[in-house]
């Protein structure tokens, strides 16, 4: 059986240098804690804990002299007031690109708009996003689809996306903006990342019998992947790790496709195609 893996598949600029940031925060004695995952990728939030990095839900939980490591999504302005008031020490592994629709939320409330958030509600990155508008005093509405536009809507809006978004969506959600008669202030913020393995992963289902997409299932681009490879190729199937691939998947294909999403490490990458490549 023949594997082919995605042109573009695995752990972006973001997630490797947030990886970086924490291995080098693990280094010595001190212990580190990530609020929240680091990344949504339950592997690497279990190697990290072998590390000496482990996850805490709030400032609370973080003992002290502890190194507090800001995970890739980001986080609300107010953490960061928080661990200065403790005295801990910080290391800020926020996405950029994540830190850019930050600033541009936080951008569009300043000038007075009413803020829509396209994404998904409860994703930290996006409750993050909202939290930065809203410090700037803004209305803010997060919409996950055209459909959840609210229907009360005066000029001026602004619109910023969460990274992960597709691009359809995004547009979609303007076009629901503009039958109200409204030219909104669209900041485009989807990372070009993630956008470079939707559209592979797009054309490599077209072109294989079935198709294996890696990385958690928490993980928003990873799921997103899957569903735009099962739009595709129904033989889709969406794994965290090798010990969930099933052979029987795979009994009277010629070619499997491979993809991962931005949270995924080159190591669980290679061990799937491995694992494929033994059939």
């Amino acid at each position: 059986m023949k594997v082919v893996l995605a042109e573009n598949a695995g752990a972006c600029y973001g997630v490797q240098r947030a990886l970086d940031m924490a291995l080098e925060a693990s280094e010595g004695h001190a212990k580190a804690y990530t609020l929240g995952q680091l990344i949504h990728n339950p592997g690497v939030v279990a190697a990290l804990k072998a590390r000496g990095v482990f996850v805490a839900d709030s400032i609370d939980d973080i003992e002290d002299g502890a190194t507090v490591i800001i995970r890739s999504h980001g986080v609300m302005p107010e953490v960061y007031e928080e661990v200065e008031a403790k005295g801990l020490p910080m290391v800020d592994a926020t996405c950029p690109h994540v830190a850019r629709a930050q600033k541009a939320a936080a951008g569009l409330a300043s000038k007075g708009c009413r803020v829509i958030v396209v994404g998904e509600e409860g994703h930290p990155e996006v409750e993050g996003l909202k939290a930065w508008a809203r410090r700037e005093g803004a209305k803010v509405d997060i919409v996950p689809s055209p459909d959840d536009v609210p229907s009360d809507l005066r000029a001026p809006i602004g619109v910023v996306v969460q990274t992960t978004q597709r691009r359809e969506n995004l547009d979609a959600v303007v076009d629901a903006i503009k039958a109200q008669g409204i030219s909104p202030i669209v900041k485009h913020t989807i990372c070009l990342a993630t956008r470079h393995r939707q559209d592979s992963a797009a054309e490599l289902a077209q072109n294989v019998d079935a198709i294996v997409v890696i990385g958690g299932r928490n993980s928003s681009n990873t799921t997103r992947l899957a569903e735009i490879c099962a739009a595709s190729c129904p033989r889709t199937h969406h794994i965290e790790s090798v010990s969930e691939i099933d052979p029987a998947w795979f009994e009277g294909y010629e070619t499997v496709g491979v993809t991962a999403g931005a949270s995924t490490p080159e190591d669980q990458i290679k061990a799937v195609i491995a694992w494929l490549k033994q059939l």
